[in-house]
């Protein structure tokens, strides 16, 4: 499945994701760009998760977001 998030979505939707991860900058979100592999890997070293956690993690805050 893709969990690719449009643009135009992904800016209303950085605030969620600022409020989930406190700790990403503007900057990160910013590169982020609605990208979940960018998204799981920033979540991954930031917060010194495994991979499937982040993945795990990500996931369900783009599937709880879309609804």
């Amino acid at each position: 499945m893709n969990r690719d998030i449009a643009k135009g979505q992904w800016k209303q939707m950085k605030g969620k994701a600022k409020e989930k991860w406190g700790e990403l900058t503007d900057d990160e979100l910013d590169r982020v760009d609605g990208q979940r592999e960018s998204l799981v890997g920033v979540v991954q070293e930031k917060y010194g998760r495994t991979r499937e956690e982040a993945e795990r993690e990500v996931d369900s805050f783009f599937d709880s977001s879309s609804k």
